[in-house]
């Protein structure tokens, strides 16, 4: 009975169901498995789009050696990324996602992302999936960091009545 009772309570919490983000998370960690497993490499998106901008910019940082060596199949992992949101929109029939928040607060997160990236080392994909699933202490303290400072500041945004 309180089986039936939790699936009640994560009904509330998921209008949409469960299944899609069960399916979308067993995916997840299929994929970081199937790569971790064949080439060692933990698959962090920051790490792989970093990778990626080495053929578009003559920075050093995007264009160390050992992304070099292996950035072919990196760039199919980070268009993969884009064309799986792409193609999901397609099945589901869901629609172009748009939002209503404005450009500049867009980017603004962006660029804080970035930051909060660097200073992390990795970004929330390489340490939330791959680090906790290799039950790594720095990947652990990481992902308690991100989640006490987003639980934060969602709710001073609230508090102070921010809207997009």
């Amino acid at each position: 009975m309180s089986a039936f009772v939790s699936l009640l309570a994560l009904g509330e919490l998921f209008p949409r169901g469960v299944l899609p983000y069960l399916v979308g998370g067993l995916l997840v960690g299929l994929g970081a498995s199937v790569i971790y497993l064949s080439t060692g490499i933990i698959a962090g998106a920051s790490t792989f789009l970093e990778s990626t901008l080495s053929y578009v910019s003559s920075v050093e940082r995007f264009n160390r050696f050992k992304y070099v060596q292996s950035r072919g199949w990196r760039l199919v992992f980070t268009a993969g990324i884009v064309s799986g949101a792409a193609i999901y929109v397609l099945i589901s029939g869901g629609g172009v996602w748009t939002t209503d928040v404005q450009w500049w607060r867009l980017l603004g997160g962006g660029i804080l992302v970035g930051v909060g990236t660097r200073l992390g080392k990795g970004c929330t994909s390489g340490h939330g999936v791959c680090g906790v699933g290799s039950l790594s202490n720095t990947s652990l303290v990481n992902v308690a960091t991100f989640l006490v400072f987003a639980i934060g500041t969602a709710q001073l945004v609230q508090a102070l009545g921010v809207a997009p």
